[in-house]
């Protein structure tokens, strides 16, 4: 049996699309990973600001920074899995990301707690809204799920709003990411 010219190239489009497919699937049960770590860093450090909010800062900074190791880690760690090298850029955009966030929520934005409590989310899921132009619709999917969410509890939670947030942030990316690794 042999193929004419029309038939070699639809099998080769097919063969593509596999491809393409499985690269897709394997970045992101990658990406699952860090967003189950990331929702349960958030979910700490929404709790920890609750019980203690004089130290908000300071705890999130500690959780930022442990957050950021691990994910280095984990990334590190997955590459001999076949999941290709790491892309610096990509820490790199993200440093530069939460700059701007750092720099707007401690400068220019003179924001309460309240409102650095509910800017932080949205920056960041405004950041997965961007990516899911690229990475695929569930990145948009989650990025505008958990905005909508958070701005909702922003508006009605009252004075348990970092609880309300530990829960609908941090469970909701440990969700998304255990929704993700079945996508």
């Amino acid at each position: 049996m042999s193929l004419d010219r029309r038939e070699a190239a639809l099998a080769l489009d097919d063969i593509e699309t596999v491809i393409k497919r499985v690269k897709l699937s394997l970045f992101y049960r990658q990406a699952s990973a860090a967003m189950i770590l990331w929702g349960v860093v958030v979910a700490i450090g929404y709790g920890l600001s609750h019980a203690f909010p004089a130290q908000a800062g300071r705890i999130w900074l500690g959780l930022d920074l442990a957050g950021f190791a691990a994910t280095i880690v984990l990334f590190r760690s997955r590459q001999g899995e076949g999941r290709g090298q790491i892309d610096w850029r990509l820490f790199g955009a993200i440093a530069l990301f939460y700059a701007f966030g750092f720099l707007w929520s401690s400068f220019l934005g003179r924001f309460g707690a309240r409102e650095i409590a509910a800017f932080w989310p949205t920056l960041i899921m405004f950041g997965y809204t961007i990516a899911g132009l690229w990475l695929g619709r569930a990145f948009i999917i989650i990025g505008v799920t958990l905005t909508a969410l958070t701005l909702i509890g922003y508006l009605s939670t009252g004075p348990w709003f970092n609880l309300y947030l530990a829960l609908v942030n941090g469970g909701g990316l440990v969700l998304c990411g255990i929704w993700m690794r079945r996508a």
